[in-house]
């Protein structure tokens, strides 16, 4: 269905994706992952024909979306991360005036909205002001002019951003069931999201494919990680378990006084029989010791550790201010383009 063949993105002397190649096929529902900076947003502004790649192409079903730029924008729905709302209009209001940039005729927009109110649960707040609007409501009203046009493809960005977890929930089952019907790339940083909701993972890094694969085959694959839990009363329990022979990494958190490590280890080596002696010569009091598969988590950091935080944060905030990018691409995020189908403000 998509295909991503060789696409480079460059912002000046920035190379935000370099050389990026995938597919995803109909009907999946794919997290698309990666550190602050690796890219994710550039891409799906490439996916969305909002930017167009430098080198390499977009195709849609085989064919190149810029062959016919307004065709290919009508068979997406796109929910950037900002999900720029008009504060002052009735989400009514905005709803029909997404199927003003959508170009649907009076009868399409009457059914459109009545779809896609009911498929996001916005029922109860349709004639109410944005402004008043809760964050969880806001996100389900963004939805909906995603979904208007009954695209076949959604691409969300950060779709639970700022959601409190009642409200992660409530869009992860949303996410889901629009996944039903529809091709599907999230881009997330939260885990138990891609756990509960995708069926494949692709994950990248400075702009470069990392991984690709079921959430499955990835952690079975883990670059031979796995993952020790460890929860104990006593002193220096972090620092001298995060000693121990194959460890790779670790966190450490308190519980009701006790202290519970999280470490991953490389490879087969088996170190509960360490942990137990360790935990005898210090005095510590066990309280628990698991042996399992490394999260998704853990897998994560270990695919992108090499990416330096400051470096990736700091081109993360020059493309979103538009620093080194060329006028015409400044352009063309910004002005509304409703001959192709909607704005990158409010649909794209």
């Amino acid at each position: 269905m998509i295909s991503v063949e060789g696409v480079t993105k460059r912002f000046g002397d920035l190379t935000a994706v370099r050389d990026l190649h995938f597919e995803v096929n109909r009907g999946e529902v794919v997290g698309f992952l990666g550190p602050n900076g690796a890219g994710k947003t550039t891409t799906m502004r490439m996916l969305t024909g909002t930017l167009e790649p430098d080198e390499g192409r977009v195709l849609f079903d085989g064919t190149p979306i810029d062959h016919d730029l307004s065709a290919a924008k009508a068979r997406v729905g796109y929910l950037p991360e900002a999900n720029p709302l008009y504060e002052e209009m009735l989400v009514a209001e905005y709803l029909e005036y997404t199927a003003q940039l959508r170009m649907l005729d009076a009868a399409e927009t009457r059914t459109a909205i009545s779809d896609s109110v009911d498929e996001t649960g916005i029922g109860e707040v349709f004639f109410r002001p944005v402004s008043e609007l809760s964050k969880g409501y806001r996100q389900r009203t963004g939805l909906a002019a995603a979904i208007l046009h009954h695209p076949e493809i959604l691409i969300l960005d950060e779709p639970t951003e700022g959601l409190d977890p009642n409200q992660r929930v409530d869009i992860r089952n949303l996410v889901s069931e629009l996944g039903r019907e529809r091709t599907v790339l999230l881009s997330t940083h939260v885990m138990q999201e891609v756990e509960a909701t995708c069926t494949r993972l692709i994950i990248i890094n400075r702009g470069e494919l990392a991984a690709d694969g079921t959430v499955a085959d990835l952690l079975s694959a883990g670059q031979g990680l796995v993952q020790y839990t460890v929860e104990a009363e006593g002193e220096g329990i972090a620092d001298a378990l995060s000693r121990l022979p194959g460890v790779d990494s670790h966190t450490s958190e308190d519980v009701e006084g006790r202290t519970r490590v999280q470490l991953a280890v490389a490879g087969n080596t088996e170190l509960r029989p360490d942990i137990f002696r360790l935990a005898n010569q210090q005095q510590w009091v066990l309280w628990e010791l698991h042996r399992g598969q490394a999260s998704l988590e853990q897998l994560f950091r270990e695919l992108t550790a090499d990416a330096d935080a400051e470096e990736v944060s700091a081109n993360a905030e020059r493309i979103e201010n538009g620093d080194d990018v060329p006028e015409p691409v400044a352009a063309a995020e910004s002005a509304p383009d409703i001959e192709d189908g909607g704005s990158d403000e409010v649909t794209s």
